[in-house]
């Protein structure tokens, strides 16, 4: 009875042995596996566009087999879709390069046999248009409309302007810039609305926002 019971017993701690170790190979088969990447900051903004100026990335990734997280700063592909506004070292340092605008940065790994590809995180850089540098985000526009009853024009320097009595024109610039007005002929110009500073036929604008500029001629 006692050797029955010992065989059974033997026989079914081999089954439970073999299991485990089948499990085992099974686990080992899939072996540890990227599923995802998660990059930090997920935005930022630079005040300037200064290549001395940056901001250092991590990049953090999700395994499993077995579930884990581990810091991949150094091991990922790192990405600027507009290197002429956001440069990215393989270290995952962010810095201004020469233009001024929006850039995405994100982070890239090849495992089993997949590429994973981490969020986008939204980098702007912002600086002075006196330097060149065009702000990020819509541009402002100029609208001038000329009235009155005898013929006349209005134009602009910088140019984007020209319009005539009893027309409206429009032009895109940069966020910043002063542009002037000029009414001809002055003889017959009366007078100027919407301007940051008017005198006689010259109307100037500081563009920050979108304006609208009306010039009578009578």
């Amino acid at each position: 009875m006692n050797r029955k019971w010992l065989g059974n017993w033997i026989s079914m701690f081999g089954l439970i042995s073999a299991a485990i170790c089948l499990l085992s190979l099974s686990s080992c088969a899939r072996g540890t596996r990227l599923v995802s990447i998660a990059i930090q900051p997920q935005s930022g903004t630079f005040g300037a566009a200064d290549p001395n100026l940056y901001f250092q990335f991590k990049a953090l990734g999700t395994y499993i087999h077995p579930p884990k997280t581990l810091d991949i700063t150094n091991q990922v592909s790192w990405q600027s879709d507009n290197p002429q506004v956001i440069q990215v070292t393989s270290a995952g340092v962010v810095s201004p390069n020469l233009n001024c605008g929006v850039a995405q940065v994100l982070a890239e790994m090849h495992s089993g046999g997949n590429d994973v590809v981490s969020n986008s995180a939204s980098i702007t850089v912002n600086g002075p248009a006196s330097s060149g540098c065009t702000p990020a985000g819509p541009q402002p526009i100029l609208t001038v409309t000329v009235t009155g009853t005898v013929g006349g024009n209005v134009t602009s320097a910088p140019p984007g302007i020209t319009c005539s009595v009893g027309s409206s024109c429009s032009s895109q610039f940069t966020t910043g810039t002063t542009v002037t007005l000029t009414a001809a002929p002055a003889a017959s110009f009366q007078q100027w609305s919407g301007c940051n500073v008017a005198s006689g036929a010259t109307c100037t604008v500081f563009l920050q926002n979108s304006t609208t500029v009306t010039a009578l001629f009578n």
